[in-house]
């Protein structure tokens, strides 16, 4: 009878210390580097940003950021012109925040703390904070 008890005891503890780690984050998918991710998706989009826990299936993203390819405006020009847009300021005003399917991402990959994404995102702040 003491052995049962103590076996249904550690079972209870390993299950609300699981569930307590995954709620608390412990489910992230990020592994380290810089704060951000490039999150790439089965539509052949990428999204840079946070990645936070994941919620059954699907992954939360924040403070997104995404490439803008141009057209050169004149034939002459040999590259396309790609900005890194925030995400929100578009018409129809998303909120800065993506619940992204698990069964839509290819892979996600940490960014350097000095890659020209993350160099790039870190000026734009700089901007956005000397604006206001």
């Amino acid at each position: 009878m003491k052995k049962q008890n103590v076996i249904i005891v550690v079972v209870v503890v390993v299950v609300v210390i699981l569930a307590g780690w995954i709620w608390l984050g412990g489910g992230m998918m990020s592994t380290g580097g810089s704060d951000y991710q490039a999150v790439f998706l089965t539509n052949d989009q990428v999204y840079f940003g946070k990645v936070g826990r994941s919620i059954n299936d699907q992954v939360v993203l924040t403070d997104i950021y995404y490439l803008q390819v141009g057209q050169p405006l004149q034939p002459s020009e040999p590259q396309p012109n790609v900005n890194l847009v925030k995400l929100g300021n578009e018409l129809h005003g998303p909120a800065d925040v993506m619940r992204i399917n698990k069964d839509h991402i290819l892979f996600i990959e940490d960014l350097k703390p000095d890659s020209q994404v993350v160099t790039a995102i870190k000026n734009y702040q700089t901007a956005q904070s000397a604006t206001k």
